[in-house]
């Protein structure tokens, strides 16, 4: 449910595994040319789709049957998404978030809003995260990624359902710390490409990247996250991905304001969604919630939503006290 290039590229993947697919999509041109020409070309230029994915406007049609529902639509869209879904929803489907954020004004986890609308059981709801920029999985280069459900057999089932030759799959019942990766690593993500931008090299964006996994691993501590998921896939692999491809869009996002362009000027010119932007203040305020410090978020999100300019909020962050603590250094 979703035709960006994530959906698309999850589509291409349930079908190599050997699925019968269908893809929903809310704009006529993209499930035309997906249906017509086999190509996405909004998101996926270029790279050719198996001609058995049908793509529909039509998410009764969409959802007939299905054994999985695999929502990749943005994050901050969801509830109101997935509330005109749910009388479709077969029964017994498992729901398999996509998404990577978490929810203004709720502070929910993508699960715990698919959960809640859907009115399902945790046992049917699964998320799937990892380091995967959709292009290279796409032309089919070697990737992985996390099947997470705290029912081990769903999670094995999603497993099958996506493994391919080129993709490898793990299973976890660590659901918050698959997704709390996959959410707080576009806050990271944004913040080494504002350091890039500013010309900074390897050094910087080797401390960001560490010092922003330790921000990960602490708020999923206190949520009660195994702190071991945070070394995986979903936590490591996936913010590692994020901060150093050019594909990645929180990456590039951050990068293009480190340059000295306006928000409202990245926005202008960022053709998909950069989850980072959104999320960032719905991570600071589950953190605070929690009593979770995390700096590295609250500089991004002052920078963002406050207007604080970028160099103020390095050396702010730069400058602040060291702290003893159990996690890393």
């Amino acid at each position: 449910m979703g035709s960006g290039s994530w959906g698309t590229t999850f589509a291409m993947m349930l079908h190599d595994a050997g699925g019968e697919v269908t893809l929903w999509g809310r704009r006529p041109e993209v499930v035309e040319g997906i249906n017509e020409r086999h190509e996405n070309t909004d998101y996926l230029p270029g790279v050719p789709l198996p001609e058995r994915i049908r793509a529909t406007l039509d998410p009764a049609e969409a959802l007939r049957g299905a054994d999985f529902v695999a929502l990749a639509v943005p994050a901050q869209t969801l509830r109101h998404n997935l509330g005109g879904w749910v009388p479709l929803l077969p029964r017994e489907a498992v729901l398999v978030s996509l998404m990577k954020g978490v929810e203004l004004g709720t502070t929910r986890r993508m699960s715990e809003v698919i959960r809640e609308v859907a009115d399902v059981p945790e046992e049917r709801v699964a998320v799937f995260s990892g380091p995967n920029v959709a292009r290279e999985i796409a032309t089919g280069e070697p990737s992985a990624a996390v099947a997470a459900c705290v029912d081990e057999d769903a999670a094995r089932g999603l497993q099958a359902a996506t493994m391919t030759s080129y993709f490898r799959v793990y299973t976890s019942t660590d659901v918050i710390g698959v997704e709390l990766g996959g959410a707080v690593k576009n806050v990271v993500a944004l913040c080494v490409g504002m350091s890039v931008g500013l010309g900074f090299g390897s050094n910087t964006q080797a401390l960001l990247m560490t010092r922003g996994l330790a921000e990960i691993a602490r708020l999923g501590a206190a949520l009660g996250a195994d702190e071991h998921t945070f070394a995986g896939l979903a936590g490591m692999g996936d913010l590692v991905a994020s901060c150093v491809s050019p594909l990645a869009r929180n990456r590039t996002f951050g990068e293009n304001l480190g340059r000295g362009m306006t928000l409202d000027e990245v926005i202008a010119v960022t053709k998909q969604t950069a989850e980072g932007v959104k999320s960032a203040e719905a991570v600071l305020e589950l953190a605070r919630k929690h009593n979770v410090e995390m700096p590295i978020t609250e500089a991004v999100t002052a920078v963002l939503h406050r207007g604080i300019p970028i160099k103020e909020a390095a050396i702010s962050l730069i400058s602040r006290s060291p702290k003893p603590e159990r996690y890393g250094v």
